[in-house]
């Protein structure tokens, strides 16, 4: 005999009407993990400097400055990291294969104020070179361009850049599937509507689907960590850009500046950094926008001895914002390609075989000293995933550790559906 409960259907209804706002908000402005690719890093370059054959170029100089393969093995060693033969071999095939996974051609800091006539030839040149890049299938995955920023002084010149390089992009055929367009210095939720608008725009003048055009917004600004009002538009803002905005990204120098902290001590791990970090990782929780730490502009040049602990300092802040839950940063040089990927795949490898233990018990319901639930699951499969796509970790080790398809992985981590088990074991 079923009991009737005391909240019969009238009840549900009411309770229904009542949480339909709330149902609406959480679908439409925290829709979760949508599986798209997170690059491990954004490396930047002067725009007029980019060519179609600068990936490859940072790739071999980051190789040579390493030493080859024997030296970074040696300095795997040094940074304390664990088999690094293996590191060293893997990291040398991903120089060689695909260097540099983000790539920003910039027109802000990097760029400076040449003039008008230089920057607009400049932006169109740069389409084009990235056009052939694109064409000769030697791009990097992601790229795409730093305008300067929507301030009075500098707005007009951002915009004309912008219109130039999508308008010559356009024109040249199909956009890069990976195409990144960074809006720096923001400093209010107004200026990332403009940069709606902007975007609305553009496609309705090169005919480009609804939505196809995306951006960045990189935190600079302590304004947009606390406004003047008391709110925190660092979360407000990623409902106001309408599913365009891609990723947080945070600006180490202009943001400690701005807090007037000292030359000397400004860097990724001053505790005003990770509080404004810590805000920005809770505003992007479950929106589906990637969050990304910032650089050190401590280059591994010079002496033996100066390159050996920019590279220390390097592997260690990368270390420390994976660990911290941020998965990607920003690199300066070449050199600092070898220790971004192995202190990367070094994560990854490390705590692979410990997870991936975990996640097969998890599917398989094997009972073990650890109890998972589906939430630590889904962290789990993240994990690993992360690992596959950057390429610390292969598909054949997945199935021999972990005993799922990647089919499987793939569910678990975007819980697109529940599975306790995977038949194509």
């Amino acid at each position: 005999m079923i009991r009737q409960g005391a909240l019969g259907a009238a009840a549900l209804a009411r309770i229904e009407s009542d949480l339909a706002a709330t149902d609406e908000l959480l679908e439409q402005n925290y829709p979760g993990d949508d599986g798209r690719r997170q690059p491990i890093h954004t490396a930047y370059v002067p725009a007029d400097r980019f060519t179609p054959e600068l990936p490859a170029a940072w790739g071999a100089a980051a190789l040579e400055a390493a030493g080859g393969v024997a030296g970074l093995a040696d300095l795997a060693g040094k940074l304390g990291l664990t088999r690094p033969e293996e590191l060293a071999a893997l990291v040398a095939a991903k120089l060689g294969r695909e260097p540099i996974e983000d790539l920003r051609l910039d027109f802000e800091d990097g760029y400076g104020n040449r003039g008008d006539t230089a920057e607009d030839a400049a932006a169109v040149a740069a389409a084009e070179q990235v056009a052939k890049a694109v064409a000769a299938g030697v791009a990097p995955p992601f790229i795409g361009i730093r305008f300067k920023c929507l301030e009075a002084p500098t707005r007009a010149r951002g915009l004309r850049t912008l219109d130039l390089f999508v308008s010559t992009l356009a024109r040249a055929g199909e956009l890069p599937p990976g195409l990144v367009l960074t809006l720096p210095k923001v400093t209010t939720v107004a200026q990332v509507r403009a940069m709606v608008f902007v975007c609305e725009q553009l496609e309705a003048a090169h005919s480009l689907p609804a939505g196809r055009l995306r951006f960045e917004v990189q935190m600079e600004t302590p304004q947009l960590i606390l406004a003047h009002d008391g709110t925190v538009p660092s979360a407000t803002l990623l409902h106001a850009g309408q599913g365009r905005i891609t990723s947080l990204h945070y600006g180490t120098y202009d943001y400690s500046a701005s807090l007037g902290i000292a030359a000397a001590y400004q860097s990724m791990e001053h505790p005003a950094a990770d509080y404004a970090k810590n805000v920005m990782q809770v505003a992007v929780a479950g929106t589906g926008v990637h969050l990304s730490d910032g650089s050190t502009n401590i280059l591994p040049l010079g002496d033996p001895e100066q390159v050996q602990a920019a590279w220390a300092l390097h592997a260690r802040l990368v270390r420390r914002h994976l660990e911290r839950g941020i998965y990607q940063g920003w690199d300066l040089h070449q050199n600092q390609l070898p220790t971004r990927y192995l202190a990367t795949y070094a994560f990854y490898r490390e705590g692979f075989a410990a997870a991936a233990a975990r996640l097969r018990n998890y599917v398989h319901r094997i009972e073990s000293a650890i109890m998972d639930e589906p939430a630590t699951a889904k962290a789990l499969a993240n994990f690993i995933r992360r690992g596959l796509v950057c390429g610390a970790l292969t598909a054949e080790e997945i199935a021999a550790e972990a005993e799922i398809s990647l089919s499987t992985l793939e569910s678990i981590a975007l819980t697109r559906a529940t599975q306790t088990e995977d038949s194509n074991v």
